[in-house]
């Protein structure tokens, strides 16, 4: 098989296919109850995206702090993040470098910028890893900032048994079109704290309103997903788009990084969506274990070869896999797999295209810009490929093949390549 034969478009993710009876037949009740028994956290606040989530959540956190005028973000994360914050003025964003090849915070970066200004830590567990939340609270803890975990990829991971989001104080969802499931927007958002998880769901009553005009839009996408999600039909909504953004150079808008503030609506999640959302929950358990076996399997396989890496679950944690997030030896073998696969149809493609600092809309809500090296090594060395069961074996293998065949020689001196 070779890939230029293809007619079709592996999804990048590993989303949750919608079926035509959850559309059709939608669930009697709303979607916050089953959330909260199958996650085990306290009835959530629904709301229009896990954007509005973060803006609910810090508007929130404002009016209890409201001399704090910062959060720190990890530097590589998604730039929808740090445009939240123009929805909460006066807020500014802190960019954070990560560890060395890692979607943690480096500690004492955070420490040296965590200070009595700082509103909230955000914590990403960034492509359905669980991130270390602990290490950061040892910092907060010195400056009584908050940490918000960011679990928007990882709805379902778990670190010692207990869903992510209940560690920090504030814990969000998201429900994008893609993500494991979907209401074609949505978010998820709660906290361990009873008297803050109040305040959040008192704000979210004022701070989002119902909008029937994005309701409507809503519900068209959602249809929409359910019939073009499926890899005969993607190329037509993606997979044109995709190589149409290549072709001009364009890879922030190839991966749809190309958010500006005003892409952030603020409105409810209506009750159809809610009731549709309720029905496809039942499907998931069972389809991220599934999930969670085939992504260990392939993980274990690109492991062995040289040099690649692929961010895998640690002591007590037990992450989803709605994409295997790879990081190469070097920004040149990433280059020459993404030349053959990018545009293949494969499901192979790259998360966040720059560090924080590299987005032009972003740029004017950070106090620092520079001094990340660990973000844009991140940025400039990593991957993803599906974890969507319609990627098969011939053409995972495929992929490896291509991967194997783009690393450097034995011997060769990669830090001098990177």
């Amino acid at each position: 098989m070779t890939f230029s034969s293809r007619r079709q478009e592996i999804p990048p993710t590993a989303g949750l296919p919608a079926r035509w009876r959850d559309l059709l037949r939608p669930a009697q009740t709303g979607l916050a109850q089953p959330l909260s028994r199958w996650l085990g956290i306290p009835l959530p606040v629904l709301t229009c995206s896990g954007t509005a989530a973060l803006i609910v959540t810090l508007r929130t956190l404002q009016a209890l702090s409201p001399g704090r005028t910062r959060i720190i973000v990890p530097a590589y994360t998604c730039p929808l993040v740090a445009l939240a914050a123009f929805h909460c003025p006066p807020l500014r964003v802190v960019a954070c470098d990560l560890r060395p090849d890692s979607i943690d915070m480096d500690e004492d970066a955070l420490r040296r910028l965590c200070d009595e200004q700082t509103l909230a830590v955000v914590v990403t567990h960034l492509a359905g890893r669980v991130a270390d939340v602990a290490g950061v609270k040892r910092i907060t803890a010195a400056t009584g900032a908050r940490v918000i975990e960011d679990a928007a990829q990882a709805m379902g991971a778990r670190y010692q048994g207990q869903s992510v989001g209940l560690e920090g104080d504030v814990g969000f969802f998201s429900m994008a079109l893609g993500k494991g499931l979907t209401t074609a927007e949505g978010g998820v958002l709660f906290s361990r704290d009873e008297e803050l998880h109040s305040l959040l769901h008192e704000r979210s009553r004022r701070d989002l309103p119902f909008s029937l005009a994005w309701e409507i839009r809503r519900c068209a996408e959602l249809w929409g997903y359910a019939w073009f999600y499926r890899p005969q039909r993607l190329f037509r909504v993606y997979g044109k788009a995709l190589q149409t953004a290549l072709a001009r150079g364009d890879e922030i808008g190839a991966v749809g990084d190309d958010f500006t503030v005003r892409d952030i609506p603020l409105h409810s999640l209506g009750r159809y969506r809610q009731r549709a959302g309720a029905a496809a929950l039942t499907r998931l358990p069972d389809y991220q274990q599934r999930a969670r076996e085939r992504a260990r399997r392939r993980a274990a396989r690109l492991c062995a070869l040289d040099g690649v890496q692929v961010l895998s679950d640690g002591a007590g944690q037990q992450g989803v896999w709605p994409f295997l997030l790879v990081m190469m030896p070097t920004q040149a073998a990433r280059d020459a797999v993404m030349a053959q696969l990018w545009t293949a149809g494969v499901g192979v493609t790259r998360l966040f295209i720059r560090p924080l600092s590299g987005y032009p809309d972003v740029a004017p809500l950070l106090l620092n810009t520079g001094d990340t090296p660990n973000a844009v090594a991140f940025a400039s060395r990593t991957l993803s490929i599906t974890n969507s069961h319609w990627l098969d074996d011939e053409t995972f293998d495929e992929i490896v093949r291509v991967i194997s065949a783009s690393l450097p020689p034995s011997g060769v001196n990669l830090r001098q390549q990177a």
